[in-house]
């Protein structure tokens, strides 16, 4: 009798819930009660329900007390997408409910299942059945009619519909993998054939819509109320994050903990392999759980706001609700405990495997030359110098997991999981973010020493092999004049990232922050518009545009506005369709752009001159042509291997020598022009009696170069120009 009437509420819930949704299979689900008001008579820490409209039979698994003894009305009222449109007052004794005329004290928890009319399902519109991620809710309040309570609202729940359908695809998450990975393999498959300007406009591409994937995923990090698709688009991209599930990596980032004096998490195993507690994938903030803790006696309360800090939220009846990072690492199937391990894990897993494959790629491009499988000079610059390109390449992939390691690194230090793991935290925090703002600080120094010795910072950053190989990952993607542009992208994320670890109890603070970081971002694209052409520029502003919009809807979802529930809804569809059709279109982009390119030619070709006139120092196999007899013997009398320069201008050590090569007169000065490894464009020197090559101004050496012109105005010139002076335009 009692499990009987207890089912009741659960019985009406179903049975109008069916104006709502299911999968192929037409299923209706929900797997958590809510309770939505302070002292509410009626709580479950464990709520599972699954309606089949096939079967007419409603599962349900629940744990749930009762302090209710009244008698008692049912006020039933059911939203989709925060618009009400069901709303039904239930008298328990004129539906026949025993038990609930009056309501009784108790404990429910066994599983049962409940008998729906075939009736209620008829009700249901074949869309809701098949719309991915429909966001539906069913509330019901249990007011009292007589007692001395009569009148007054003695209980509130509140429980969450799904179907089953779901744009958190597994498909999705590979094929944007693929592509960006595809897409990065093939700029360096270009640059070791030669074409080092196709190369560097498909990295180009590649590295922003990685990025994109990256921003996508920070706004499902965020600990703001984000409506279910939204939830689970942002979760399609959390790969990129390295938020993976793989479980014996998850088994060895829990024994990790634990062995080095940390306490795992369990909610995982609870809620699905033991199925003991319901977990409330938070949709709407954190007002339930601010209502459970005011409950709390004055102690109990402040030791549980400060484990809410690191720990899963448990509410004070029962059931855990998780936010931000931990709602991402829930939906992930990972325990939020190991979230920062398996992050760190998969970056390095992939800078493993990123130096596997380039050794493997020098191997078998030696084994292949010496059978003859490809000419003796194919793939040369790339077998001379393939340790300056495996740096490159692995810095590359630095700051593609700048953005992951840095966010992860930064919430480990609220959550504190183990002592080891916070010595991680900080030391690859540091270390990471240290060896990107030193190399940025080598690119800057080689660019103003080009702008010194040369007028133009495009010089040595893109003539000589090492420079580019090495460095050419934080600059190559920009116009040479900007190649400080590294320094605001890598404050731009790591100042989003301090907003998202240590603002995930405050949702309002990280809108406000996004929608203030996305703006300066997108004002300075448009008005500095700092990449390599006019396409790229459109590509990267395009991403920042929509970055924006992203953000706005953010602080929509805050509730600031005190808007509708409709509103939220409805523009939580908005930020869904417009990431997925933008994503659409930057993939299709780059899939369509990477063929052509792989399949034309002349790849370089296909891309016009740079205004920066980098094309003219860059060592491409479409623009130059092959190395002649005295370039040959040029480079054996300076000592270097042929296809890979001997100059390595970012070097401080060898900046004397390399710079007394470029001012000085003579033989030495004229071999190095008859390489096309140096351009012919030199600074002159400062004075015979100079002899310490001193970083001068372009004032002084326009004003030095006016006087040699001067006195070397009878001089004629060569009558055949090099190939870098033709490319250069240096030939007029």
């Amino acid at each position: 009798m009692m499990k009987f009437f207890m089912r009741a509420p659960l019985l009406a819930a179903i049975s109008l819930a069916s104006v709502l949704p299911a999968t192929a299979e037409r299923i209706l689900q929900s797997t958590s009660l809510n309770s939505c008001q302070e002292n509410s008579g009626f709580t479950a820490s464990l709520f599972n329900v699954v309606y089949k409209p096939d079967e007419n039979k409603a599962h349900i698994n629940i744990s749930a007390i009762s302090t209710i003894e009244a008698s008692v009305m049912f006020d039933l009222e059911i939203t989709a997408y925060g618009y009400p449109f069901f709303h039904q007052a239930v008298n328990p004794c004129d539906v026949g409910l025993a038990g609930f005329c009056p309501m009784l004290s108790g404990v429910l928890g066994d599983p049962f299942a409940l008998d729906v009319p075939p009736e209620a399902a008829s009700t249901v519109p074949s869309i809701a059945y098949n719309f991915p991620d429909l966001d539906a809710k069913v509330k019901i309040y249990i007011n009292a009619t007589d007692g001395p309570q009569a009148g007054q609202t003695i209980a509130c729940l509140e429980a969450a519909v799904s179907n089953s359908k779901t744009v958190d695809l597994v498909g999705v998450k590979w094929a944007s993998a693929v592509v960006a990975g595809l897409a990065l393999a093939s700029s360096a498959f270009l640059s070791g054939l030669g074409h080092t300007n196709a190369a560097s406009h498909v990295a180009a591409n590649a590295l922003s819509l990685t990025g994109y994937f990256q921003a996508q995923a920070m706004i499902g990090l965020v600990g703001i109320t984000l409506p279910p698709v939204v939830q689970s688009w942002t979760q399609d991209f959390q790969w990129s994050m390295g938020i993976i599930n793989v479980g014996f990596i998850e088994r060895i980032c829990t024994w990790y903990q634990r062995s080095t004096g940390g306490t795992a998490s369990t909610l995982i195993t609870q809620a699905d392999q033991l199925g003991s507690v319901s977990v409330d994938v938070q949709k709407r903030g954190l007002d339930i759980v601010k209502r459970g803790v005011a409950m709390l006696p004055g102690a109990v309360a402040e030791h549980g706001s400060k484990l809410m800090k690191r720990a899963n939220v448990q509410t004070y009846y029962g059931s855990y609700v998780v936010y931000g990072i931990q709602r991402v690492a829930f939906r992930a199937g990972i325990e939020s405990t190991n979230v920062f391990l398996t992050g760190l894990i998969f970056f390095y897993v992939v800078m493993l495997l990123t130096t596997l494959c380039v050794c493997a790629a020098k191997g078998f491009c030696e084994l292949a030359a010496k059978q003859g499988w490809i000419k003796g000079d194919q793939f040369l610059e790339f077998r001379n110098g393939w340790r300056t390109i495996l740096k490159g390449i692995l810095f590359r992939m630095s700051l593609v997991g700048h953005p992951a390691v840095t966010i992860l690194s930064l919430w480990e230090f609220t959550q504190n999981d183990s002592p080891a793991l916070m010595v991680l935290a900080v030391f690859f925090l540091l270390t990471l973010n240290a060896v990107l703002v030193w190399a940025a600080y080598k690119v800057i120094r080689i660019a103003h020493r080009s702008v010194a010795l040369h007028r133009n910072p495009a010089y040595i950053l893109f003539s000589d092999p090492q420079t580019l190989n090495k460095w050419g990952f934080l600059y190559i993607q920009f116009r040479a004049s900007a190649y400080y542009f590294i320094l605001p992208f890598l404050a731009y994320t790591f100042v989003k990232a301090l907003f998202i670890a240590f603002a995930q109890n405050n949702g309002l603070v990280q809108a406000i922050a996004f929608i203030l970081i996305e703006a300066g971002a997108l004002i300075g694209a448009v008005v500095l518009r700092p990449w390599m052409d006019k396409k790229t520029n459109s590509f990267n502003i395009a991403i920042c545009a929509v970055n924006f919009l992203n953000a706005i809807f953010l602080l929509i979802f805050t509730d600031v506005f005190d808007q509708p529930g409709l509103v939220s809804g409805v523009v939580g569809l908005v930020l869904w369709i417009l990431n997925a059709v933008c994503t659409l279109v930057l993939l299709l982009m780059l899939i369509i752009t990477t063929g052509l390119v792989i399949f034309n030619g002349n790849p370089d070709g296909r891309y016009k001159f740079m205004a920066d006139d980098r094309t003219s120092f860059m060592k491409s196999q479409s623009q130059l042509a092959t190395t002649t007899e005295l370039d040959a013997l040029a480079m054996t009398a300076r000592g270097e291997k042929p296809g890979y320069s001997g100059l390595d201008l970012d070097d401080d050590d060898d900046s004397n020598g390399r710079d007394s090569i470029y001012r000085g007169n003579g033989s030495g000065t004229n071999s190095v022009r008859n390489s096309h490894h140096a351009p012919s464009h030199y600074a002159p020197p400062l004075s015979p009696a100079d002899p310490i090559n001193r970083a001068v101004s372009p004032l002084s050496v326009n004003s030095t170069a006016r006087s040699q012109n001067n006195s070397s105005a009878n001089i004629k010139p060569p009558s055949s120009p090099s190939p870098w002076q033709r490319g250069a335009g240096y030939d007029h």
